[in-house]
């Protein structure tokens, strides 16, 4: 038996933490989105009780390093089943992008294996086994627009975004999640988005309240190591998107453009500073259980 599931994106509209937990964790308040750039995850059963992992990126690896095989681990354990499968992921998302795609195809197997296996578990029971591969897998089994608190694991899904359109800018760099992570300090963090008043933005598709209270709190910490970061952020500014952040830990920055127009026209610009540059929408993956 054969499946496929489509692995968006993401990004954050929002992204605060408030505190550190005992262990490390963070705690997270942030606004995310998908987008309609997306890996394609096929799976296949084995006969064996075996995990094996095949991509056609060389920067991945396919053992159990990769998020995609934890997360069919985590499954089994939680199911105790034996079964084996076979993961062929075919990437779109750049890697170690801020974009989720390791994320988003971890989640893209626990939704698929739940149809494969025919094993009934709700979203919220595949986002609370997600955490346990990383924190951005819980959105990821929603993938659509959602508030996410907690460590990664409450996922509040919010109604969809207003027509936009999204210019994703990711520079020749790849940055380290954890490295970025260690370095965040609470005394010195002076400025967080305003998520209240995102939400609020969000629940009434008010344009102008969404794009004034954007915000990642990761950014400046990111961008002193890369300022490629805040280079790309400008020019999309100046080539015309209403508002420009980046997301996740980076170094990928996105512009956010109400106007299909003014978006061809800022991403026509950027590609001549930038090799990777993507025009993409918001999407929302229908629930399937």
């Amino acid at each position: 038996m054969q499946i496929v599931e489509k692995a968006p994106a993401k990004i954050n509209l929002g992204l605060d933490t408030l505190f550190e937990h005992s262990n490390g964790d963070k705690e997270w308040d942030m606004v995310m989105t998908s987008v309609d750039l997306a890996d394609y995850v096929m799976l296949e059963s084995l006969n064996s009780n075996r995990i094996e992992v095949v991509t056609d990126s060389g920067f991945l690896p396919n053992d159990r390093r990769n998020l995609a095989f934890q997360a069919v681990s985590v499954l089994k354990r939680y199911c105790h089943v034996d079964w084996g499968v076979r993961i062929k992921i075919r990437k779109a998302i750049p890697v170690a992008a801020g974009l989720g795609g390791g994320s988003s195809d971890a989640a893209a197997v626990l939704r698929g294996l739940n149809r494969m296996w025919s094993l009934g578990l709700d979203l919220a029971t595949l986002a609370r086994l997600g955490l346990q591969v990383d924190s951005d897998v819980p959105y990821c089994v929603y993938s659509q627009t959602a508030h996410v608190t907690g460590k990664g694991e409450v996922v509040t899904p919010l109604p969809k975004l207003p027509p936009m359109w999204i210019i994703l800018a990711k520079p020749k760099i790849s940055v380290s999640t954890p490295n970025i992570l260690r370095q965040v300090n609470y005394d010195r963090i002076t400025a967080h988005p305003n998520i209240d008043d995102l939400l609020s933005g969000i629940q009434n598709q008010d344009f102008e309240a969404i794009f004034a209270n954007m915000g990642n709190v990761l950014e400046p910490i990111t961008a002193k190591r890369y300022p490629e970061i805040l280079q790309i952020k400008q020019q999309l500014l100046t080539f015309g998107a209403d508002a420009a952040q980046m997301s996740g830990t980076g170094p990928t920055v996105f512009g956010v453009c109400r106007k299909q127009s003014r978006a061809q026209r800022v991403y026509n610009s950027l590609k001549g500073f930038c090799r990777e540059v993507y025009l993409v929408r918001p999407v929302n993956l229908e629930e399937r259980v």
